[in-house]
């Protein structure tokens, strides 16, 4: 596989037609128009993140200190979170669960870090460079996904295989996956950057190559599988995942498909008539987790978009609804009211707001503008009050 993708990446490279630059797929238009009013505070925050991100000496895969079970350090390499050393056991194998409880030991010598840092620094460089056409922004962005994605030397292989390693459990589970949803952040950056020279037709022609191997890799491989038949965030990130890909690449009927199946899969089944989510809220971290899902079932609303389905309106004959779901946890938005449940960790309740503010762009409800109303100070859902960039 390795030969065949450097191959292709090739013969993309010397190929006549290069690919046709697109624009962002999640980043709401208004929020780039030319005309919008912009909010001064963040637009200083997103130039200050992407003068930091200037700095930042490209990772590559290579820098990591540990070695994934291929053998082949070009091989992505992260270790499940919530697992920690037995004590009773000798080296502590194998490791054992403790959910919520992130292992700090569990980043060190893989490529977690880095593989998020560079993808978060594309899109801040991205939006940082449609807003200024400041060329040292695209300049670093396309310098950052050349040495990660494209340079045969530095690249990463197109596979999470040795995603969430469990030392003596696992060399990689399809959890793992959930790791890839930065692959959007990098994507939508790129976006940006079609009138640079700095980002041309033949990289983006060699990042379609990339992302059409790992696209693959996602729905053919057993970790893929597995992660989608998985039924609570994790199989959502998954949807979410796939149906991006299949967008960028120009697959819509792949897209639709997933989508469409989404609807029973993800939203039916996992966000009960009042609004809660069990499997999440069953969690150590419920609230946060809670948010999560959220955050992914509304990016498949989003995606859902552009290929003619209606999430935002949708609701099974029992009443399930992404309205419902959004309502259920909007109120906790104030942080002075009290979620049921003992968390080992509070959730940032501050990402129920850019939530709130997508979803009535797209359906009014007289409750949820009261309440992002008080949440956010404002009662716009202009560009003004969205974040730039994804949760």
């Amino acid at each position: 596989m390795r030969v065949l993708i450097c191959l292709l990446l090739t013969a993309a490279l010397i190929a006549p037609a290069a690919a046709q630059a697109r624009p962002p797929l999640l980043i709401p238009a208004a929020a780039l128009s030319a005309s919008a009013p912009r909010d001064a505070a963040t637009q200083a925050a997103l130039i200050a993140r992407a003068d930091a991100a200037l700095a930042i000496k490209p990772p590559s895969v290579l820098d990591k200190t540990l070695t994934p079970a291929s053998g082949d350090k070009q091989d992505f390499l992260s270790f499940g979170p919530y697992w920690w050393p037995d004590p009773g056991k000798p080296g502590g194998l194998p490791y054992i669960r403790r959910d919520g409880m992130r292992n700090p030991a569990f980043v060190e010598g893989s490529d977690g870090p880095a593989f998020a840092k560079v993808c978060a620094a594309v899109e801040t460089l991205g939006l940082a460079y449609w807003f200024t056409r400041d060329e040292r922004y695209a300049a670093k962005a396309a310098a950052l996904t050349r040495v990660w994605f494209l340079d045969a030397r530095s690249r990463m292989n197109p596979n999470f295989q040795h995603a969430q390693a469990i030392p003596g459990i696992s060399e990689g589970r399809g959890i793992g996956i959930i790791e890839a949803r930065w692959l959007i952040n990098l994507n939508e950056g790129l976006a940006l950057l079609s009138a640079s020279p700095a980002w041309t037709g033949a990289d983006r022609q060699a990042l379609q190559v990339w992302m059409s191997a790992f696209y693959g890799w996602l729905r053919d491989s057993a970790n893929g599988r597995d992660e989608k038949r998985e039924l609570n965030n994790h199989g959502t990130w998954y949807d979410a995942q796939v149906a991006y890909l299949a967008l960028l690449l120009n697959r819509p009927e792949d897209a639709k498909e997933i989508l469409r199946e989404g609807l029973t899969r993800r939203l039916i089944a996992q966000v009960e008539a009042d609004g809660s989510q069990p499997m999440e809220m069953s969690r150590t971290r419920s609230l946060d987790y809670a948010i999560f899902n959220l955050e992914a079932l509304m990016l498949c609303a989003q995606l859902a978009d552009h290929v003619g389905l209606d999430w935002w309106n949708f609701a099974s004959p029992d009443g399930r609804s992404l309205l419902g779901a959004l309502a259920y946890l909007a109120p906790f938005a104030d942080p002075a009211r009290p979620w049921p449940k003992p968390d080992v960790q509070a959730a940032d309740r501050r990402r129920l707001i850019p939530l709130l503010a997508l979803f009535l762009q797209h359906r009014e409800d007289a409750t949820l503008r009261v309440i992002f109303s008080r949440a956010s100070g404002t009662g716009s859902t202009d560009s003004k009050v969205l974040p730039f960039g994804l949760p």
